[in-house]
């Protein structure tokens, strides 16, 4: 601990526009706005309230707040919701009526003006306070709990803050907190990215970091890489996280982990089904007192259920269950992970089974013996009533029993994960494009003809449909359905449902007006409509599409068949990329492989 000069300074107006000497003054202008005046009455900073007010007033409020009101005393202006590098008491972080708030730091000790670091409320899946270094994050709180950020240590019982994170009228989460011992007691972010806890027990101004976000290098985002775990205690600090090994053994010997871990073993999903160890069921090695890996998703699920949920998923790496969160499940890479000295959580790390322990194995083996003892029961009931039976119906089960090609797709169907698709009936798609009517036609590709349809919600789609002579088959119908249900962004084309009857594979996405924008590079009039601007949107929105298929989706997803006919446009001509027909899902640490045969474009 240390301490600070008396003056805290929370809030500047001016940061980017600085005095130059000691002639500046703070008014309120004609049309009602505060505002700070050089000796010149240059106007170096103001409110900028748009609509003009009369006999406004501005006032220095207890908690640090500078407000502006009109002649009703009704709040117009307030400068909690233009933070600087502090956050106060009742202080709102996250969202707000002007959009999403943060805190910046100043660029130096002594330099207000705005500096490369950044804090707030992350509202991916499960709230997170991150800081950033411009974009890229630095310092992580691990998931909010409903009462604390699980990956702080001693949050509970150090700190009586009062944190929380609650929504507002329009529904978007916000932090904030009320110090509940000392009104003397801030957080500021640093100009070095650190956040500090701020407390004067005398309220004298004798200012003193009581905590702070950068304690240990391994409060470093990602300090150890990829599927690495990182605890300050040990050395070297950075080890690999269970089932895992360096990527790169001589650069981990020599202390530079930012490469990362790799799979020892393959998982159980991963093997040859035809290899002897086929059937050997992979499972779970605890780890306690975790700060657990970022991109944490919540699942519905009891915590046998999260168990279990995650062992079927032959993508999840991961899962931790936590009072106030529930189930938290993760898919490709562990990033970030921590060993806290107390609280955390438990965190669960899907191992091959040749990972497992002696004990670990022989619950699995006893599970197994069970199950088996259990099932030979049941397939002996089974068949004594398929005796029965089939002597009562004389064989005319044989033939029932025989799946048809549909059945066959339909299991395929059922046992792809994904995440609450839609299916539609034939009868529906029918009646959305008038019995699939060749004036509905907008287009065809290898897959086969795409028409335009309404749903009777008035929604209008365009359904793609499998056709018999497809160069695509039923391996790129599945591929796309379990790659784009699981994705979700601006840029790529959304799927709103499949049909899988009456032998018919089809899928329902959202109807791009516009169509593909090779219909406007090659049309010498459509050319006309895309102007620079226009032409610089698209690339822009394109490569956002696949930043977030290279790096920041869930699944790392490489798409293979990118060309101008498969970036489609809204109605107001922007990109959206389509057809994942022969997109090649990677493994969170894979950054090539090998293909079995030429795709794509």
């Amino acid at each position: 601990m240390y301490t600070l000069p008396e003056t805290a300074i929370i809030w500047v107006a001016n940061r980017e526009r600085p005095l130059n000497d000691s002639s500046g003054t703070v008014v309120i202008l004609e049309d009602g706005n505060l505002a700070v005046l050089n000796g010149m009455k240059e106007i170096l900073w103001s409110t900028n309230v748009s609509s003009s007010l009369a006999n406004s007033s501005a006032q220095l409020l207890d908690t640090g707040n500078l407000v502006l009101t009109d002649e009703s005393k009704r709040k117009i202006w307030e400068s909690f919701e233009h933070p600087t590098d502090t956050f106060l008491p009742k202080m709102k972080l996250g969202a707000s009526t002007i959009g999403t708030s943060q805190i910046t730091s100043w660029i130096s000790p002594s330099d207000p003006s705005i500096g490369t670091f950044s804090a707030g409320l992350n509202l991916f899946q499960i709230p997170q306070f991150f800081v950033w270094n411009n974009s890229s994050p630095c310092w992580r709180s691990g998931p909010w709990s409903g009462t604390t950020f699980i990956g702080i240590a001693g949050m509970t019982s150090a700190y009586d803050n009062r944190l929380d994170v609650l929504k507002d009228s329009s529904g978007y989460p916000y932090l904030t907190y009320n110090y509940a011992n000392t009104p003397f007691f801030y957080y500021r972010l640093s100009s070095s990215g650190s956040i500090q806890a701020m407390v004067s027990l005398s309220g004298k101004g004798d200012w003193t970091i009581i905590w702070s976000s950068s304690e240990n290098q391994c409060d470093v985002y990602g300090k150890c890489g990829s599927f690495g775990s990182c605890n300050p205690q040990d050395s070297p600090r950075c080890t690999c996280l269970p089932g895992f090994k360096p990527r790169d053994q001589d650069e981990w010997n020599q202390g530079n982990w930012t490469g990362g871990c790799i799979r020892k073993e393959l998982l159980q999903c991963q093997r040859n089904q035809s290899s002897s160890t086929a059937d050997d069921q992979d499972g779970f090695v605890k780890l306690a007192n975790m700060k657990v890996p970022d991109f944490a998703k919540p699942i519905a699920n009891s915590e046998e259920e999260c168990r279990k949920d995650c062992l079927n998923n032959c993508l999840c790496t991961a899962y931790a269950f936590y009072n106030g969160i529930g189930c938290m499940q993760w898919s490709g890479i562990l990033i970030d992970s921590q060993q806290l000295p107390y609280d955390g959580a438990n965190l669960y790390i899907r191992v091959a089974y040749s990972e497992l322990d002696t004990d670990a194995k022989r619950g699995i083996n006893v599970v197994i013996a069970s199950t088996v003892t259990v099932a030979t029961s049941v397939l002996v009931f089974c068949a004594f009533l398929c005796w029965k039976l089939i002597a009562k119906q004389k064989g005319k089960k044989q033939q029932a029993m025989v799946p048809s090609v549909e059945d066959k797709f339909t299991i395929n169907f059922n046992q792809a994960k994904f995440e609450e698709l839609p299916v539609y009936t034939y009868e529906a798609l029918a009646n959305a494009t008038d019995n699939f009517q060749s004036n509905n036609k907008i287009g065809e590709g290898g897959f086969g003809p795409v028409y335009k349809g309404k749903l009777l919600d008035g929604r209008e789609i365009a359904v793609k449909r499998l056709s018999n002579s497809s160069t695509q088959g039923i391996e790129e119908f599945m591929n796309e359905v379990v790659v784009i249900s699981k994705l979700q962004h601006r840029n790529l084309v959304k799927l709103l449902g499949c049909c899988i009857e009456r032998e018919e594979k089809m899928l329902v996405y959202e109807y791009m007006p516009n169509k593909s924008l090779d219909a406007y590079l090659f049309d010498a009039n459509k050319q006309k409509l895309l102007d620079w601007r226009r032409r610089v949107i698209i690339v822009e929105g394109i490569g956002r599409a696949l930043l977030y298929l290279h790096r920041d989706s869930r699944l790392k997803i490489i798409h293979r068949d990118l060309k101008a006919s498969n970036i489609l446009l809204d109605e107001d001509l922007k990109p959206k990329l389509s057809d994942f027909g022969l997109a090649r899902i990677f493994g969170g640490h894979q950054d090539q492989a090998n293909t079995n045969r030429v795709v794509g474009t």
